[in-house]
């Protein structure tokens, strides 16, 4: 065998290869090893990132682009037309995420039964139309209706967007590849402020700045539907951009995420699954870490442009002051995905060093008066709090790398996107308009919930050290070493390390659909 080689290339006649197109005929290939070498692992990634990360960074893109755009609408006149009282707007700010929280558990069913494809096409399309009928609205209870049904489409996504992540990159690619479709919440925020800031020089006899604003960010999202549909693979087995020999490739170098499953079982839904989740202790504490990030993440969505235009700017220098603060939020997100590589098992460590800059923007902006002498320092300080999303990606990413099975990772992700969603309800419940403009008794809580999240991430890191502790006596038990080389998170495909794991029969349990607990290879991630 050549050096690099993986093993022997199963079944190399034409027909054997031709069956494999598909798709469910690949699962009797799934536990065969075939010949995969750097080389090939590189064209395979190459062809995921231009075809499936694009989809994924567009939509979520357009989904952060829904959401903060309610900012600017408040600014440009939606809470006067609407004639909005007292916590009205803070209500309408908190319904889109309790939607989400109460469709999570049909999400995480619909993430395994409905293909992608048509699971995706249909929640943007769904969301795209309460986006366009927005500037229908002029009462209360009518944008409070658009914002459930925005908010009910939305919920499946990020689970969904986690789930599909997971399915198609290596653990070691993962960070980096949340961070190119989570990132676009910077790129959105300075989007929204661009277009807001340029729609409301539109003058019209018809629709009201926020109205216009609205209506051209839910066009181009209903737009997008037939685009989502034509280009999106359900899975690696049905890719129409790779050919059959890549197809058998692209599955073998998954093999070491231990967290794979066979076409014929990724539709199939497990309770025995949905129990670990729940008595697996590290599920709480990233539904804790959740809540909190989001509370904070919703403060800055909703409030931000109102902290912003307290700081003594008019609504059209507002706007534009958050375009730097999108510029920091897309930079933190992805350097903090790029250290997190380089450290290899850094997640948690890189989660409590970013948290430091949020801990002293939500300071600043505490502690320091709002007049004219200290407006450098208070931009300095709401421009921190854009690490609060480089959080998120961390999070995501770091739920991914250390759970595995179908059912347990939808569930999973379905659980983290109800806890952002609680995060994201409480949030603009703490800042009262009659508090404004320092708004010092929202931000001294957002203080405390970010304080208690350092606590909780130290506590899980805690708890992986004991998994894995764990996961070495179970191995020892059953015949096998107790440390094992996670080879998912080199930076380049170990081939000869994964020759070896096949001599040993490591790696021969990837693709059974089991969860993190029954698969005594499954290597936890610091």
């Amino acid at each position: 065998m050549a050096d690099g080689e993986v093993g022997v290339l199963a079944h190399k006649a034409s027909g054997d290869l031709e069956d494999i197109e598909d798709g469910p005929q690949v699962t009797e290939t799934e536990n065969q090893r075939v010949t995969l070498t750097e080389e090939d692992n590189r064209r395979i990634l190459r062809k995921t990132d231009l075809t499936i990360l694009p989809i994924l960074a567009w939509v979520y893109f357009l989904q952060i682009l829904d959401k903060t755009v309610l900012g600017y609408g408040a600014i440009f006149g939606l809470r006067e037309d609407a004639h909005l009282q007292g916590n009205q707007y803070s209500l309408i700010g908190s319904i889109a995420p309790i939607a989400q929280l109460a469709w999570q558990p049909f999400s995480s069913i619909l993430i395994i039964k409905v293909p992608y494809r048509i699971l995706m096409s249909v929640l943007v399309l769904g969301w795209g139309i309460a986006q366009c009928l927005t500037p229908l609205c002029k009462t209360f209870s009518a944008l409070l209706a658009v914002r459930f049904f925005l908010g009910l489409f939305e919920a499946g996504c990020l689970p969904l967007f986690s789930v599909i992540t997971a399915h198609w990159y290596r653990r070691s690619e993962q960070p980096v590849r949340v961070a190119g479709w989570y990132g676009t919440n910077g790129l959105a925020t300075i989007f929204a402020a661009a277009l807001s800031f340029g729609l409301a020089k539109i003058h019209s006899h018809v629709l009201a700045s926020w109205q216009i604003i609205f209506l051209f960010t839910g066009l181009m999202t209903v737009v997008t539907v037939p685009f989502i549909y034509w280009k999106l693979d359900n899975n690696v087995h049905s890719a129409r951009f790779l050919t059959a020999e890549e197809k058998l490739k692209a599955i073998e170098r998954l093999r070491a995420n231990n967290n794979g499953t066979s076409d014929g079982e990724a539709h199939k839904f497990k309770w025995a699954q949905v129990g670990e989740v729940f008595l697996d202790i590290k599920t709480y504490l990233f539904i804790a870490m959740s809540l909190a990030n989001n509370l904070g993440a919703q403060v800055v969505n909703t409030f931000g442009p109102l902290i912003l235009s307290g700081l003594g700017f008019d609504n059209h220098k507002t706007t534009l002051l958050n375009i730097p603060f999108g510029a920091v939020q897309y930079v933190v997100i992805l350097g903090v995905a790029w250290t997190s590589v380089k450290l290899r098992s850094g997640k948690g460590f890189a989660l409590l060093i970013i948290l430091l800059p949020i801990l002293a923007g939500i300071s600043m902006l505490y502690v320091l008066p709002r007049d004219k002498s200290h407006t450098a320092p208070l931009l300095v300080g709401y421009y921190f709090l854009a690490f609060i999303f480089g959080c998120n990606t961390l999070v995501v990413s770091w739920i991914l790398a250390n759970t595995a099975g179908s059912t347990k990772s939808s569930i999973m992700m379905s659980l983290f996107n109800a806890a952002s969603s609680a995060g994201n309800i409480i949030g603009p419940l703490l800042f009262d308009t009659a508090d404004a403009p320092a708004y010092t008794p929202g931000l001294k809580a957002t203080l405390g919930v970010y304080s208690m999240m350092a606590a909780v991430v130290l506590l899980q890191l805690g708890n992986l050290v004991l998994l894995n502790k764990m996961q070495e006596k179970k191995r020892v038990a059953n015949g096998k070493p107790a440390k094992l080389h996670d080879s998912s998170m080199d930076k380049k495909f170990n081939a000869a390390g994964a020759a070896q794991a096949q001599e040993g029969d490591i790696g021969s349990r990837a693709f059974l659909d089991l969860t993190d607990r029954q698969n005594d290879e499954f290597i936890y991630v610091y």
